[in-house]
């Protein structure tokens, strides 16, 4: 694969994974500096920071379901919908 189309598919991925502009040319930066370790260092700190953010809407999804649970089982809701 040239080094064009390989800079161009991993550009698309990072962009993909919500890297963004700057982080994307800041990867590269490191990359041509020969400073591979960085960038993935990098990389890997941005999947961290998506990471938290899924754990934070889980946490928000659970609320919801446990919510959910206890107004389908409550009297008063219950009796609500008969």
């Amino acid at each position: 694969m040239k080094e064009q189309e390989l800079r161009r598919r991993v550009r698309q991925n990072l962009l993909d994974a919500g890297c963004g502009e700057a982080l994307a040319r800041e990867f590269w930066r490191l990359f041509e500096c020969g400073k591979h370790g960085e960038g993935l260092a990098l990389l890997a700190g941005h999947r961290r920071l998506l990471l938290e953010r899924c754990h934070a809407e889980q946490r928000r999804i659970d609320c919801l379901d446990y919510l959910i649970y206890q107004l389908e089982h409550s009297e008063t809701f219950r009796a609500e919908r008969e």
